[in-house]
């Protein structure tokens, strides 16, 4: 047998799964949209390993340990960031919208003038709503 028709084993990892996937079942055609899939997927992996997110890796790693996620591959933590990022930027959309929303209704009274758009409770507990985190205000004690 020559150098070019011996098959090099495949690299495993811990629970004996090769890196290249499964193994193909016999009699199964894959689909180009099945390939297309896994070559989005392995160009989304290449673009994460030169991402920087906006959350710092040292704030994912401590909120990764406070909930008992252990991981060593940086992508899948940059990931989580960039999925913590986008939802970050969801909530503060949907709190701006809801701010436009309020000051559209209190446009008519007299007491509104021009000012800059400050996020408040009342919108970011309406747009937190949205996502299923009810926020309530702590009883106030005097």
């Amino acid at each position: 047998m020559n150098p070019e028709q011996q098959a090099a084993p495949a690299a495993t990892d811990n629970n004996g799964t090769s890196e290249q996937g499964p193994p193909p079942q016999p009699g199964r055609m894959v689909s180009r949209s099945e390939i297309q899939t896994e070559k989005n997927l392995a160009e989304f992996l290449v673009q994460m390993d030169s991402y920087a997110p906006i959350i710092p890796e040292a704030l994912v790693d401590y909120y990764l340990a406070q909930a008992g996620f252990e991981c060593t591959d940086v992508r899948i933590k940059r990931l989580l960031a960039l999925a913590t990022q986008k939802f970050i930027s969801d909530v503060a959309t949907d709190a701006f919208q809801y701010n436009r929303i309020r000051q559209q209704a209190s446009k008519d009274k007299k007491f509104y003038t021009d000012r800059k758009t400050v996020l408040g409770m009342e919108d970011l507990t309406a747009a937190l709503a949205e996502y299923g985190v009810n926020i309530k205000k702590p009883e106030y004690f005097s």
